[in-house]
Formats: C-alpha cells, structure tokens, sequence
C-alpha cells in the first residue's frame, strides 16, 4: 500500500518520501522540511497516533491519518492527537488527492492586506483586519491569534475554523456547514473531524469561548 499510494501520488506531481515504520518516519521528518505528512494508525513499532502526538510537539505540518476502522476509536484518538483530518482504508486515490490539496489549501491560505482594529460585529471581516472578541485577537494578515496578549500556536486547519467562526460571531454554524467551509467535503463528511477541532481549539483558547448549541452547532461569542 506504501508503495502504491508513492507512486500514485508521485503521478499527481507530488515529491514522496516514505517510510515503513513510525521511528524512522520520525526521523525523516527531523531531519527535513515536508508540506503535509499521511501517517497509517497502524505503523510499526511507533503506531500513527503516537507519532502525530511527537510531531505535534514542534510542528504544526498538516497531518492527514489513514485508518482501517472508520467507525473505531482510532479516528478519534487520531484527531485528539492533533490530526487535521483522516481517509478510511480502502481509499480511492481520487478522494486521497482531493483530501491532500485541501489541507495544502488551508496550509497555504494568508492575506496580506494591513491590518486595523475592528471590534467584534462589525459585520463580515476583510482581509487584513485585526478581530477582537474580548480577550482573543486574530490578526487576519499576519495570520496570528492572541489571548491575553500571548500568542496562540494553531495548526492550519484550527485557524481556518477559527476564522470562519469570526466571520460570523454569535452565529451557530451547523457542523455540514464547517465541513464544507473548512474541511472542503463536497458531501456529507463525518462530523467528529468538527467535534474534535473545536475542543482543541477550546484548549487554546479557553473553553467557554466556543459555545455548543445542542442540536444545532457552535458559535464564537462575541
């Protein structure tokens, strides 16, 4: 399967390097710069999960998991670790390729326009605009986020959701609505990739700043 999805991908124009086991794959990822990694639950000797824990540690690269157990707990121990999303074993590699350019696209997304200070509710902010909501900053060109003045590491996709909640602050956004807006699924996508996200985000920036409206979805207050 390693072999196959190398060259697969290798025919889309992407540059591989692969790995047969978890330690070497930690390894290789010290000693170079990689735009996104696919790590499979179940490598060998340090299994995915772990190695997505030892790469947390320092980075925030796009981590895309591959699981055999969709509807096990490996997905969500894979996100917990800091995963931005996950692809169930068989996968096409259509569906493989369109899940690596959306995180790619996440990766790579900045403004670049000035800044300036806008209070919460202005209505929809622009590029280049500095949000507040109380204690949190999101400076939309520098792509950094503030509590209390100290600033927040967040991985690709945290930001991006983090941002579409500032889009609407004190809007509930249903969970289809953040996978198609963040997450790019075309289609209906399994909604613990959101339920996961959003507790990390609640971990950095403070648990009441996210609210869960039952039934429905999450809101950023104001």
């Amino acid at each position: 399967m390693r072999r196959s999805f190398t060259v697969a991908l290798e025919r889309y124009g992407y540059a591989m390097t692969a790995a047969a086991d978890g330690l070497t794959g930690l390894e290789l990822f010290r000693d170079a710069d990689f735009d996104l990694l696919i790590l499979d639950v179940m490598l060998p000797g340090l299994d995915g999960i772990g190695l997505c824990r030892r790469v947390r540690e320092s980075s925030l690269v796009p981590v895309l998991m591959m699981s055999a157990r969709g509807d096990g707990l490996d997905v969500v121990a894979g996100l917990e670790a800091g995963a931005d999303d996950y692809v169930v074993k068989p996968v096409d590699t259509y569906v493989l390729v369109a899940r690596i350019r959306s995180l790619l696209r996440r990766a790579t997304y900045a403004s670049a326009s000035p800044g300036r200070e806008r209070a919460a509710g202005e209505g929809q902010p622009s590029e280049g605009e500095v949000l507040t909501f109380g204690d949190l900053t999101i400076d939309t060109a520098g792509m950094e986020v503030f509590v209390s003045a100290s600033p927040v590491a967040l991985t690709p996709t945290e930001l991006k959701l983090l941002l579409e909640f500032a889009a609407h602050p004190g809007v509930v956004l249903e969970r289809h609505t953040l996978l198609r807006n963040v997450w790019d699924y075309g289609w209906d996508g399994d909604s613990r990739v959101v339920d996961l996200c959003v507790q990390r985000l609640r971990r950095k920036l403070g648990r009441e700043r996210i609210e869960t409206v039952r039934g429905f979805g999450y809101k950023l207050r104001r």
